[in-house]
């Protein structure tokens, strides 16, 4: 993916390049092509390919914050885990 994005960046360089120092170009569309055609793009395909590691990422950093044992959710200590013996009297 990296590959791809550093090869569009470099072809939409050379337009706008060109456009720069074309006689009936100016500087301003060469920016404009770039943003356009490089820029705005790129990074909304970069955000989508990116989308599930940052999913990932984020479920790894809400499970590392939460407790590890907490079943009914109250937040309080847990009590004996086996109920004392009842003797009969």
């Amino acid at each position: 993916m990296v590959l791809v994005a550093v090869a569009w960046l470099y072809v939409v360089l050379m337009v706008a390049v060109v456009e720069a120092t074309s006689s009936q170009g100016t500087v301003l569309g060469a920016i404009v092509t770039f943003v356009l055609y490089g820029v705005l793009p790129l990074s909304i395909v970069a955000y989508l390919f990116f989308s599930p590691a940052r999913r990932r990422r984020r479920r790894e950093a809400e499970s590392a914050a939460r407790p590890l044992v907490d079943p009914d959710g109250s937040g309080h200590p847990a009590g004996d885990p086996v109920t004392p013996v009842r003797e009969e009297a």
